[in-house]
């Protein structure tokens, strides 16, 4: 008898293997904004990635169900903030996170930082470790999420330590 992986993988198993997994990754955290008519939203997303230095662009990926993923298709440019450690608030606040079990923030509450308007006219986030300038190259809907590709148009690294997230708590990179 061949067995696929259909019949050796109950699918609600996977999915929660695939979660712990995943969640054992320490990744960068990010605030993906964008502004323009479609209006003003930023979510963060842990799934930003380089795709090319020529073009220097990257990706990131935004469920496909929030507000951002539509707008920054739409307005056809986005910011990708890579927090600093002292901004765990700011990925709280765009993740829709309570703090301290209070109840949910906004979802989109940009009083929460200060932000400032990039050529694009994507907002990006003062006191971020790094920030990405994009124009929007391409898009792909896979499974719950949009992948959107941005061509990099401008950006800049400060002295700030990145804020990295790892089995559901923030830290920060250590040298070895």
């Amino acid at each position: 008898m061949t067995l696929t992986l259909d019949d050796a993988v109950d699918p609600r198993t996977l999915r929660a293997d695939f979660v712990a997994a995943m969640g054992n990754a320490a990744t960068g955290v990010t605030v993906v904004a964008t502004d323009g008519a479609a209006g003003r939203f930023a979510q963060t997303v842990s799934a930003m990635s380089s795709v090319s230095a020529d073009p220097p662009s990257l990706l990131v990926c935004v469920n496909r169900r929030s507000p951002l993923a539509d707008a920054a298709v739409r307005n056809g440019v986005f910011s990708v903030n890579v927090l600093a450690v002292d901004q765990a608030h700011v990925s709280d606040v765009f993740a829709g996170r309570p703090a301290g079990g209070e109840s949910p923030y906004e979802p989109y509450d940009f009083g929460c930082a200060r932000w400032l308007p990039l050529s694009t006219g994507a907002p990006t986030l003062a006191g971020a470790a790094a920030v990405f300038d994009c124009r929007l190259a391409t898009g792909h809907e896979h499974g719950t999420h949009r992948i959107l590709v941005g061509e990099v148009l401008a950006s800049s690294v400060t002295d700030a330590r990145p804020l990295v997230h790892h089995a559901r708590a923030y830290g920060a990179p250590r040298p070895l």
